[in-house]
């Protein structure tokens, strides 16, 4: 088995992991997040902490379940949040309900419906704030929202990631 996979995952003061036959879900202060079953890979509960082995001999997938499970319980003890930024003049955005309303420089505002357990928020009219237990779900949402209007490479207007850098093109010359 790889190195990574043989490292236990320690369980947080809060946070309660619960074997169903192969499917593993994890509670805590944050939500609850499920974990189907992963092929060739058992997992064990031992005191506080979550320890992975491949009986069968088969190594290939103990890694990723690893992964997979840290991210859920660091998920539901902490959280996961990407921040946005707009560029541009006249870019804005504003909450209504729990909708995203994006001004993009289209002749019509964009409405971007958050999915289930991830939350949107405006700081500012020019940053966006998405937070959740699931860290892919937090990145999917943060990567539709950039794929609105990404980042263009002229003068860099658009929408990208909290301190992500733009190459920006030398203009045509004359």
């Amino acid at each position: 088995m790889s190195r990574v996979a043989k490292k236990p995952i320690a369980l947080p003061k809060g946070v309660e992991c619960k074997i169903d036959g192969a499917s593993v879900s994890v509670k805590g202060p944050k939500g609850e997040l499920k974990l189907p079953p992963i092929p060739d890979v058992q997992i064990a509960i031992e005191g506080s902490e979550i320890r992975l082995s491949a009986p069968s001999g088969d190594f290939r997938f103990a890694g990723t379940a690893r992964a997979l499970l840290a991210s859920m319980v660091k998920g539901v003890s902490e959280g996961y949040t990407k921040k946005l930024e707009l560029v541009g003049v006249g870019y804005r955005a504003a909450m209504q309900g729990k909708d995203l309303s994006l001004s993009l420089g289209f002749s019509h505002p964009v409405v971007f419906s958050a999915p289930e357990g991830v939350t949107l928020a405006t700081p500012t009219q020019t940053e966006i704030t998405i937070s959740g237990a699931d860290l892919q779900r937090v990145g999917e949402a943060a990567a539709k929202i950039r794929a609105l209007r990404p980042p263009e490479p002229y003068k860099g207007k658009g929408v990208r990631y909290a301190g992500e850098k733009i190459t920006l093109k030398e203009a045509k010359k004359a």
